[in-house]
């Protein structure tokens, strides 16, 4: 004969199989288990959020000498000719691998991983910083064509051409160490009195031969930030040259678009290489001062400088705008293609003064 069961007694045996199972401590221990793990992703997840907009804040502009005094503990009387370039250029390296976040463009974990302006900001200062070390290497540090090579440069710019994109034996933080430890002990032979080991030449033809290569590097810029929002253009590899060789022929006309996900990298590779020339420029003003002042360039290199400035405005949208050129939204690159332009222009000007003033 079988029970009869009520719907109410079901009801209450369903009410007290719940409560017995809330409190059992097994069903806690799995609940546990899901809200630490749920409130450990949310807490990583904002950590990573907030750890990427701060390190993705370009470094901000310094005073070249008052760091080439603190590489020397402040000690006015190491400062001599070259110092001042040198230390310009340990900052340089020490900056990519020691601001906020560190060296980035090898990361593979987050946040890093997941940014691209940064990195492509680490990419023009490391260009400026491996033109400024070839310059030291084969310009500045020789008196003549034959001169022997310094030791401790012949490390530092094979050092700084390291890939940059290493992150395991060696990673490229590793290697470019190297060669900013290589650059303290040039640094250090330049004021060391004795046996002299270390040398700075401070000539119109090394100034000019180093500008010849920084000139290129902001045309190239400048063209690359322009293509922003299109531009057309004509063939010009023949001007100049009756018969002109090329590797393969190339259409007399065509168009250049860089495409949308790329318009805010180009413009801080742009912001990097400008950032670290800045720098270079202001402390070859202090080395090169009666170079300059000789060939009535003083002014000229100034110029360079204040539009160099110029590039390193604060950026108050929080995207690059890639308006068109007379749209009513504006162009961060067309605005720093101006900037870099003119400076470029001036660097052009400079060398005419420093090889024929």
């Amino acid at each position: 004969m079988q029970a009869h069961t009520s719907p109410k007694r079901t009801a209450l045996t369903g009410k007290v199989a719940k409560v017995a199972a809330f409190y059992n401590p097994r069903t806690w221990k799995e609940k546990g288990i899901w809200w630490t793990a749920g409130l450990f992703l949310i807490t990583y997840v904002i950590v990573v959020i907030i750890l990427g907009v701060y390190w993705s804040r370009s470094p901000g502009v310094f005073d070249v000498r008052e760091h080439a005094l603190s590489v020397v503990n402040q000690d006015e009387s190491k400062l001599v000719t070259g110092s001042m370039t040198t230390a310009t250029a340990i900052r340089i390296g020490e900056t990519l691998l020691d601001k906020p976040g560190g060296y980035l463009t090898n990361d593979v974990t987050p946040p890093g991983v997941f940014l691209d302006n940064i990195p492509n900001w680490e990419f023009g200062a490391l260009t400026a910083w491996r033109d400024l070390t070839n310059a030291l290497r084969n310009d500045f540090s020789r008196s003549q064509s034959q001169s022997v090579e310094n030791k401790d440069l012949e490390i530092a710019q094979p050092q700084s051409n390291y890939q940059s994109d290493s992150w395991l034996l060696p990673s490229t933080e590793s290697e470019y160490r190297t060669g900013i430890a290589a650059l303290y002990r040039y640094h250090r032979g330049l004021s060391e009195t004795g046996v002299v080991h270390a040398q700075f030449y401070a000539r119109a033809d090394n100034l000019a031969s180093y500008l010849d290569v920084v000139s290129k590097r902001l045309g190239s810029l400048a063209q690359r930030l322009s293509f922003s929002v299109g531009q057309d253009h004509l063939a010009t590899p023949a001007a100049g040259e009756p018969e002109p060789g090329e590797s393969t022929p190339r259409p007399a006309a065509g168009q250049t678009k860089t495409p949308w996900l790329k318009v805010d990298d180009i413009f801080f590779e742009a912001r990097g290489y400008t950032w670290a020339l800045l720098h270079a420029l202001e402390s070859i003003a202090i080395d090169f001062a009666a170079v300059l002042e000789d060939k009535n360039a003083v002014v000229s290199l100034e110029q360079i400088t204040r539009e160099l400035k110029n590039t390193q405005n604060f950026i108050w949208s929080p995207l690059i705008l890639n308006g068109t050129g007379y749209g009513p939204m504006a162009n961060h690159s067309l605005v720093s293609a101006s900037y870099v332009s003119r400076a470029n222009a001036a660097i052009s000007d400079l060398r005419n003064l420093l090889q024929d003033g």
